[in-house]
């Protein structure tokens, strides 16, 4: 054994790996904030119009079903520590617990079964990527009305928490299928994925 050999840093594919993924899991927890930050309020309803469900059904799709959940939990974890990531720059702990909360945890789920999808090939053409989305943003509607209801009541809770947001969840729905295949690109160029 030479002194070179004794002082090199023991740097391994592990380390690189965890490197790698811990650095995904942030960033897309970081996208998710942002994207909650593009909120319109509705005046009728507790729940605002954002861009989060776009966000977490890409990360489930691209990240795959641990990092895609884990990153949802890791954005969770930020405002509820005080970070203000959910939308509309608010935070803490009253969110999650408040009327869209179940939007919120319905978020975890929802890129964990997108992502278990895509890694059984439902991303590889746009009609089953759109469904696998789809079934994504059927998670976020159950948890979030379940929550909601108990805010608004049995007898509001479509009015108020789903057929405001239809239309723009479709759209997203969408958008988020095209970007699919580029969002794939972009990962498979740093050799990784």
């Amino acid at each position: 054994m030479t002194l070179v050999d004794v002082w090199r840093p023991v740097i391994t594919k592990t380390h690189i790996n965890l490197l790698y993924n811990t650095v995904l899991v942030m960033g897309a927890s970081i996208l998710v904030a942002l994207s909650a930050q593009i909120a319109i309020p509705l005046p009728f309803t507790p729940v605002p119009v954002t861009a989060q469900t776009l966000a977490v059904l890409l990360i489930g799709a691209v990240l795959g079903s641990a990092r895609g959940a884990l990153a949802i939990l890791t954005y969770l974890a930020e405002g509820a520590v005080g970070l203000p990531v959910f939308a509309g720059g608010k935070a803490g702990l009253a969110w999650l617990a408040g009327p869209t909360g179940g939007y919120l945890l319905g978020f975890v789920l929802a890129a964990f079964v997108t992502g278990f999808l895509a890694e059984r090939k439902w991303d590889r053409n746009i009609f089953s990527g759109f469904l696998a989305m789809l079934i994504g943003n059927v998670i976020i509607f159950a948890f979030g009305l379940l929550v909601l209801q108990s805010y608004v009541g049995v007898e509001r809770v479509l009015e108020l928490g789903f057929y405001p947001f239809i239309l723009g969840d479709i759209v997203k729905l969408a958008l988020a299928t095209i970007l699919l295949p580029s969002s794939w690109k972009i990962l498979k160029l740093s050799g990784r994925i």
